[in-house]
């Protein structure tokens, strides 16, 4: 199986203007997916009981798309849940509404992604209790995801959005402590760009562990309105035998329509072109 391409539909009214490229209607977001010959679409959802499963389906099937993944960033952005918050309720509160995304996306053979829901430590949580109740929630949450023969996502941030894991590098080192062998990392290359000394090098470095790409240039953009290196980033992911989606978690710049053009155009250009 080769690199996919995948592109971002966002059903949260509460995020607008996040980094989606699509927005608020789901059928025509996979519409234009599939005119454009996307293979995939990765759906954020307010909540979990947001999209009827049978509906999704439908789309799926009749615009001939897969589902690559889906958001749990709702929970944070609407409902402020952490897993890493300092009251056990909350945490509680927080796995469970993981758990529900898991068990929305598993049956379409789709991973749940864990970003803005990692939270941060202070305001009463120490960074060595903040990592232990993170590494407790991908544990239980990695073992839940392994009835659907999906890993779990984990998404490592930049320093302004959490303060716990920031690069490749210190992704596989957390994977490495979690008793659960079925968490694989999102690389996002937005993140990355801030975080990594060289993109390429990190992305080599994380073979074996990397589950998720986020296709995105340097300032949110889609790919080729910034300064990312794709063809380097592009060689890195063949060369550690990376088959799974390029997504783009990106801004509607300068509109939804022309930043899905951009991306697909750019994911020929850099992926399916170094296949040839």
């Amino acid at each position: 199986m080769t690199i996919q391409s995948c592109v971002t539909i966002s059903l949260v009214p509460q995020a607008r203007g996040g980094p989606f490229v699509f927005w608020d209607d789901l059928a025509e977001g996979c519409r234009k997916a599939a005119a454009l010959g996307f293979d995939a679409v990765e759906v954020f959802p307010p909540s979990p009981d947001a999209v009827d499963p049978s509906e999704l389906r439908r789309l799926l099937a009749e615009h001939r798309l897969k589902l690559a993944a889906v958001g749990t960033g709702a929970g944070w952005v609407v409902q402020r849940l952490t897993l890493t918050h300092a009251d056990v309720a909350q945490r509680a509160r927080a796995q469970e509404f993981v758990r529900s995304i898991i068990d929305f996306a598993g049956p379409f053979g789709a991973s749940a992604i864990i970003g803005s829901m990692q939270g941060r430590w202070g305001d009463g949580v120490t960074r060595e209790d903040g990592l232990a109740y993170l590494g407790e929630a991908l544990n239980a949450l990695g073992e839940h995801a392994a009835q659907y023969g999906v890993p779990l996502l984990y998404e490592p941030l930049n320093r302004y959005e959490t303060n716990f894991v920031n690069t490749v590098a210190d992704g596989v080192g957390l994977l490495g402590t979690l008793t659960t062998r079925n968490v694989k990392l999102l690389a996002d290359l937005f993140h990355m760009n801030i975080e990594e000394a060289d993109i390429a090098a990190a992305i080599r470095a994380g073979a074996g562990s990397i589950g998720h790409v986020h296709f995105v240039d340097s300032n949110r953009r889609p790919a080729g309105f910034g300064h990312v290196d794709f063809v380097s980033v592009a060689n890195a992911l063949h060369a550690i035998g990376y088959n799974g989606y390029a997504s783009a978690e990106a801004l509607p710049y300068p509109d939804s329509d022309a930043a899905a053009r951009r991306t697909i155009d750019s994911f020929h250009r850099y992926f399916r072109a170094s296949e040839a």
